[in-house]
C-alpha cells in the first residue's frame, strides 16, 4: 500500500520539496525513532499540532501534503467554553503512557483551568475532562513524563512546544491518516459548479429499477419526517407567535442584547401632544406579577400624552381584519376612571383603526377592545393616547390578530403556521436546540415559566441574544402539535447547560464553573430538577385531579395531550458531568414512566469523541433512541450514502434531530436541497433504524438571521419557501410505512455517477399508494424505467411532483406532471438536477 511521505523542509523556509514512498513489505532507509514536536499557536487559536524531525534540525509539519503550503492539522481541539472567545489551547503537553497518550493544556491564557484528553493513537480521542489547576492531579497525569520544552523553526517561524522521542511508525501512521482526511475533505467538498469538467462529454443515461426479490419488504417508521421549532432568528416573538407588539411586557434587558437602546423602552416612545419625546420611567414597585416586574409609570400631565410602539419591523395589518387590543392599567386613585384612545396608524400618521378603551381604579386591571383595520398597512404603529391629568401604570400592552391559526386565542400567525402544517410533520421538537439547555445553568429553559396567564409567565434571555416573552410556551406548543396531528417531542436539558455557555450563573466561582457545562446542576439540586420533568409529563398526560393535570385543565384543555416522547439533552459533550446527570434523569423517568420513549444525545457531529462515547453510553444505559446532529456540505451527503446501513438494528433507534446541507456561501440553493433529497432516499431505506428526522433551523425572519441556511424565511407580510422546504414537503406528504428493497442498473457504472443517483420505493398503507422517489444530481437526463408490476400498481397515468432547475437557484418550486405506467412499469425522464416523486395507485 502506498502513500506520499512527509514534507521535507529547508531550515527556516517551509516548502514542499519532495516526497518519499513507503511500500508495504519494503525496507526504507529511515530510523526506528524520530523526534515528535507538539505545540499550538501562540494565541491559542488552534488545536494540538505535530511536527517531526530525524535530526532535530529539519522539521516536517504533519499536515495534508495536498493542502496549502502553510497548512497544519489539529489532532485534538479544545471544546471548552463558547465559540469565538474560547475553544483555545495554551501550553499543550503530551504524556506517553503504557496504553497510549494523554494530552493536557490550559483552556485560556489565564492558565486557571486544565483540559485533559486520552488517546490510544493520537487520532481517536476520548471526551475531554476539565479541572482547576490546583486539582489537576486527579486527572491522572501527575508524575507522568512529558516532552522537553523547546523552540524550533517551522515554516519560517519560531514555534514553542515540547519534544518527545517516538517510533517512526507512529509518524508514518499519523501522516497517512492526515493525508486520507485531506482526500476525504476534498471529496466531500465537491460542488455541482464543477460538473462541466467532471462529466465532460456525458450524454443522457438510463436507469432500470426493479425490486430486489432476494430481500423481503420491511416496515419503516411512520414518523420519519417532522419539524424542529426553536426560537432562533426571531422565529417566535415577531414570527410564529402572532403578537404584534414588541416588548409588550417592558422586560427587555441590556444583558440580552447590547444593541443601542435595548431595554425596557426598546420599540417604545412616549411623547407629549406636540410630539416632543418624553422620558419613560419604569418601576418595579408592586408589579403586575413577580415574574413580570417592570411596568411603565406615567406621570400626570396637563396635556395629553402618546405612547407608541413600532412592533417588530413595523406592525402589519390587513384591511377588514380585526385585532384584539389589551393592556393592564392601574390609575392613581381608587375613584379614578379614564378613557384612553388606541389607534393603529400609518407611517405618515393616518389612523386606519381606532377605539376607546376604559380603565378605572388603583388596582391592576385588564382593559380590552377590538380594532378593525380600514386598510392594509405593512409598517403601521400602535398609538395609545393617555388623557390629560392622568397618573397611571401600564403593562402587558398587546395587539393580537383575531384570525390566528385554527382560531386559537394567544395563537400563531396563520399563514406561517399553515406552511408548517402543509409539511404534514409527524412530530414537532421544541423548544431547542440551544434554547433548551441555555447559556449557563441559570438560563436553562424552565417549562413552568412558560405556562399560565401571560402576565405571570417568566421572560427569558434568549441564547441567540434577544428576548423571549414566552407567549408561545409549552401549552401553545402542545396545542400546535394537536392541530397538526403531530407527536410532541419536548427536549429538556440533561442537567447541564449548552457546552458553549459564556455567561456565569449564580453559583459561579471560577472559570470552570462560569463557562461551558459549568460543572452541571449541583447533584443536591437534581431531585428538584427531575421532579420538574416529571411534572411536565403530568401536565401533558395527567388526570384533571392531579396537580399539573389540573393546571392544564385550567388553561382550557382537560383532555391529555398524550405525550409519548421526551428528549433529554441536546448535542452535549459526553463528559462525566453529563453522564452522571443524564443517568440520574433517565433512571427516574424509566422508573416512573416506562411508557415514555426517552431520547438521548450523541453530540453535535457525525464523528468524534462525543459521537463515539455518546453511542457507547446510550447502549450501556439502554437508551431507546439517540439524537444525532450534523450540518455538512452537499458533498458529504453524496459520499456517505451508506451511513446508516451498518447501524445495529437491535440497539438504540436514531432521531436525526438537526441536519442541513451547507454550501460555502450558506445559501438555500437547489444544490443543497437536492443533496438532502438524495440522502433521504437512503434514510428511507434505513427507516427501520432511523425513526425521525427534522431539518434545522426551521424559521428565520428576514434581516434577523442568527444562522443560515434556514428552511423558511419570512417578514411581516410574506413568506419565502426555499428548495429545502419543498424537499421536506415532498417527503412529508409522500411518506410510507413499508419499504421495498430495490436495485438499479445504470448505463454508466462509474462511482461518480452512481453516488449522484438515488431512489426509494415505499408504500403508504393507509391509502394503498406506492411512492417512487428518484433523485438525479447529474447534469444529464436519466431515462428511468421502474418495474413495479409485483406491487399490483395500476396502469395508466400517475402524478409526479418534480423539483428541478439550476443548482444555484434559491427560489425553485416543484411542479406537477404525469407519467405513464404500462404493464406495471413506470417510465419517465428524470431531468438534470431534479427530484421526482411519483405516486401510484394500486389495486388494494
Amino acid at each position: 500500500m502506498k502513500f506520499d511521505a512527509i514534507l521535507k523542509v529547508a531550515v527556516g523556509a517551509f516548502a514542499l520539496t519532495a516526497s518519499f514512498v513507503i511500500n508495504a513489505g519494503t525496507s526504507c532507509n529511515m530510523p526506528d525513532s524520530v523526534l515528535l514536536f507538539s505545540y499550538s499557536k501562540a494565541d491559542g487559536r488552534s488545536g494540538l499540532r505535530l511536527a517531526w524531525s530525524e535530526d532535530g534540525i529539519v522539521w516536517n509539519s504533519i499536515a495534508d501534503p495536498a493542502g496549502p503550503a502553510d497548512a497544519a492539522y489539529d489532532f485534538v481541539s479544545s471544546d471548552f467554553g463558547p465559540w469565538g472567545s474560547h475553544k483555545t489551547m495554551f501550553a499543550p503537553r503530551l504524556y506517553k503512557t503504557s496504553d497510549g497518550w494523554i494530552a493536557t493544556w490550559y483552556v485560556s491564557d489565564k492558565k486557571e483551568t486544565i483540559a485533559y484528553a486520552r488517546s490510544a493513537d493520537l487520532i481517536n480521542w476520548e471526551p475531554q475532562k476539565y479541572s482547576k489547576k490546583e486539582d489537576s492531579c486527579r486527572l491522572g497525569c501527575c508524575g507522568l513524563r512529558h516532552g522537553e520544552p523547546a523552540g524550533i523553526e517551522l515554516g519560517g517561524k519560531r514555534v514553542y512546544g515540547e519534544i518527545i522521542k517516538v517510533p517512526f511508525s507512529l509518524v508514518r501512521n499519523l501522516t497517512g491518516y492526515v493525508k486520507e482526511r485531506g482526500s476525504k475533505h476534498r471529496r466531500e467538498s465537491e460542488l455541482m459548479k464543477d460538473d462541466g469538467n467532471r462529466f465532460a462529454g456525458m450524454s443522457g443515461l438510463t436507469a432500470n429499477i426493479s425490486l430486489d426479490e432476494r430481500k423481503a419488504p420491511y416496515r419503516i417508521s411512520d414518523k420519519l419526517i417532522g419539524i424542529f421549532f426553536e426560537d432562533i432568528s426571531y422565529a417566535a416573538d415577531g414570527g410564529l407567535y402572532a403578537e404584534l407588539i414588541q416588548n409588550r411586557d417592558f422586560e427587555y434587558d441590556y444583558s440580552e442584547n447590547h444593541k443601542k437602546g435595548w431595554g425596557s423602552s426598546y420599540s417604545w416612545n412616549l411623547s407629549d401632544a406636540a410630539g416632543n419625546r418624553l422620558k419613560m420611567n419604569f418601576s418595579t414597585d408592586n408589579p403586575l406579577h413577580e415574574n413580570n416586574p417592570h411596568y411603565l409609570a406615567v406621570s400626570s400631565s396637563a396635556r395629553q400624552q402618546r405612547l407608541e410602539n413600532t412592533g417588530f419591523d413595523g406592525i402589519s395589518v390587513k384591511k377588514g381584519e380585526t385585532y384584539d387590543f389589551s393592556m393592564f392599567v392601574r390609575l392613581g386613585n381608587p375613584e379614578d376612571s379614564r378613557k384612553f384612545i388606541v389607534s393603529i396608524i400609518t407611517p405618515d400618521g393616518k389612523s386606519v383603526a381606532s377605539a376607546k378603551v376604559a380603565a378605572k381604579g388603583s388596582e391592576w386591571q385588564k382593559s380590552a377592545v377590538m380594532l378593525k383595520a380600514k386598510q392594509s398597512v405593512s409598517e403601521a404603529r400602535l398609538v395609545l393616547e393617555i388623557p390629560a391629568d392622568t397618573r397611571c401604570d401600564i403593562d402587558m400592552v398587546s395587539l393580537f390578530p383575531s384570525n390566528t391559526f385554527n382560531n386559537r386565542k394567544n395563537g400563531l400567525r396563520k399563514d406561517l403556521a399553515q406552511v408548517l402544517a402543509d409539511l404534514k410533520p409527524r412530530f414537532v421538537r421544541f423548544p431547542g436546540g440551544c434554547v433548551a439547555h441555555g447559556d449557563g445553568i441559570d438560563n436553562i429553559y424552565d417549562w413552568k415559566g412558560s405556562i399560565g396567564p401571560l402576565e405571570s409567565r417568566k421572560p427569558l434571555r434568549n441564547i441567540w441574544n434577544y428576548h423571549q416573552s414566552r407567549g408561545l410556551g409549552y401549552h401553545e406548543y402542545f396545542l400546535f402539535c394537536e392541530d397538526l396531528n403531530a407527536e410532541p417531542l419536548p427536549v429538556l436539558a440533561a442537567g447541564v447547560p449548552c457546552q458553549n455557555s459564556g455567561r456565569s450563573h449564580s453559583g459561579s466561582d471560577s472559570e470552570i464553573t462560569s463557562l461551558g457545562q459549568q460543572c452541571g446542576i449541583p447533584m443536591d439540586r437534581m431531585d428538584d430538577y427531575v421532579q420538574d420533568i416529571l411534572d411536565l409529563i403530568e401536565y401533558a398526560n395527567g388526570p384533571v385531579d392531579s396537580e399539573w393535570g389540573a393546571k392544564r385543565a385550567e388553561a382550557g384543555h382537560p383532555e391529555p395531550f398524550n405525550l409519548k416522547y421526551i428528549g433529554i439533552g441536546n448535542e452535549d459533550m459526553i463528559t462525566e458531568v453529563f453522564e452522571e446527570r443524564f443517568k440520574y434523569i433517565h433512571d427516574r423517568l424509566k422508573e416512573k414512566h416506562p411508557e415514555i420513549v426517552v431520547i438521548g444525545t450523541v453530540g453535535p457531529f457525525f464523528e468524534g469523541s462525543d459521537y463515539t462515547e455518546g453511542w457507547k453510553f446510550a447502549r450501556k444505559e439502554n437508551v431507546a433512541m439517540v439524537d444525532e446532529h450534523y450540518y455538512v456540505a452537499p458533498g458529504w451527503y453524496l459520499n456517505n450514502r451508506g451511513y446508516y446501513d451498518s447501524y445495529d438494528r437491535n440497539g438504540p433507534k436514531v432521531y436525526l434531530g438537526e441536519y442541513a446541507s451547507h454550501t460555502p456561501d450558506r445559501k438555500n440553493t437547489l444544490e443543497a436541497a437536492l443533496s438532502i433529497a438524495l440522502y433521504l432516499t437512503d434514510v428511507e431505506r434505513n427507516g427501520d433504524v432511523v425513526e425521525m428526522t427534522s431539518y434545522a433551523p426551521l424559521l428565520a425572519k428576514e434581516g434577523h438571521e442568527n444562522w443560515r441556511p434556514d428552511m423558511v424565511f419570512f417578514d411581516n407580510d410574506s413568506i419565502r419557501l426555499t428548495p429545502d422546504y419543498h424537499v421536506q414537503k415532498m417527503y412529508g406528504t409522500n411518506s410510507g410505512t413499508v419499504y421495498f428493497p430495490a436495485k438499479a442498473s445504470l448505463s454508466e457504472k462509474s462511482e461518480d455517477v452512481s453516488r449522484r443517483f438515488g431512489y426509494s420505493i415505499v408504500k403508504d398503507e393507509e391509502s394503498g399508494d406506492v411512492i417512487l422517489k428518484v433523485a438525479n444530481l447529474l447534469p444529464v437526463t436519466v431515462d428511468v424505467n421502474a418495474d413495479l408490476k409485483s406491487l399490483a400498481v395500476c396502469d395508466g397515468e400517475a402524478s409526479v411532483s418534480i423539483l428541478s432547475g439550476s443548482p444555484a437557484e434559491e427560489c425553485t418550486k416543484p411542479y406537477i406532471s404525469s407519467v405513464l405506467i404500462e404493464g406495471g412499469v413506470v417510465g419517465f425522464n428524470a431531468g438534470p438536477y431534479s427530484f421526482s416523486v411519483v405516486r401510484i395507485h394500486t389495486a388494494k
